[in-house]
């Protein structure tokens, strides 16, 4: 069968069962992210910052029903404009990966976070690509992009990893009775071989050197009202 785009894959049963795990690491990672706006770009089919609180959520990509029509490696949003900018499987299918991340570090607001869903190619899945029949398919027509290259990426564009996971560890078979029957590899694979799922994900937050924040100066603010109201005082003794 000729898979035509990623959200058709989706709804296979290998594709729900990446899915499933995704959404669940999704929606634990991103309730603790906070901000004003947030963007997912690329799959907008799912909502995958539903767990997400921040006031103004929206999803950009090339096509679909999203708020902002744009190239994923072109953004339209002004320089540091957003808190949460969220890449499901956006680098390794992108033409320029690089440049993704280039855009996603500009529109940044400073301490911003980046949080990316990839498909790992040191795993069983990574396997099954490159013995893949038809790799023009989704998911297999894609570049994977290990996590040691990504957080590579990241550093160079002033990014600090502060978290990352793991899952999908049972082998890419396109049936749900096999599947179900592999679900045991999941515990292990946590345990035994952490860096060997299927999928990964991995969160970025944008570091600026030497940025400060100002606090209000309110010692000095009630030191001058104390010398306001003396002065006051003393006005009034003079009067009478």
């Amino acid at each position: 069968m000729s898979i035509l785009s990623l959200s058709d894959w989706l709804a296979t049963p290998q594709g729900r069962y990446l899915l499933e795990w995704e959404q669940a690491k999704f929606d634990i990672l991103l309730a603790d992210i906070f901000g004003y706006n947030a963007v997912q770009v690329g799959l907008p089919e799912i909502d995958f910052l539903r767990a997400n609180r921040m006031p103004f959520r929206f999803r950009c990509g090339r096509s679909g029903e999203v708020g902002v029509f744009a190239l994923e490696d072109a953004l339209p949003f002004a320089t540091a404009s957003l808190d949460l900018v969220v890449l499901p499987h956006v680098l390794e299918f992108a033409a320029r990966p690089h440049q993704v991340l280039r855009e996603v570090e500009r529109v940044l607001v400073p301490e911003g976070s980046v949080v990316i869903a990839g498909l790992n190619p040191f795993s069983l899945w990574g396997a099954r690509r490159l013995v893949v029949r038809t790799p023009g398919n989704y998911p297999w027509r894609g570049q994977y992009l290990s996590v040691r290259r990504v957080k590579d990426w990241l550093t160079l564009l002033g990014f600090e990893t502060q978290s990352g996971s793991f899952g999908c560890y049972a082998p890419a078979v396109t049936s749900t009775k096999w599947l179900e029957r592999w679900r045991f590899m999941d515990k292990a694979g946590d345990r035994w071989w952490p860096v060997c799922g299927g999928s990964y994900m991995l969160q970025g937050v944008k570091r600026v050197q030497g940025m400060r924040v100002i606090m209000p100066n309110w010692r000095e603010k009630r030191a001058t009202a104390k010398r306001l109201s003396a002065v006051a005082q003393r006005n009034e003794d003079a009067a009478q």
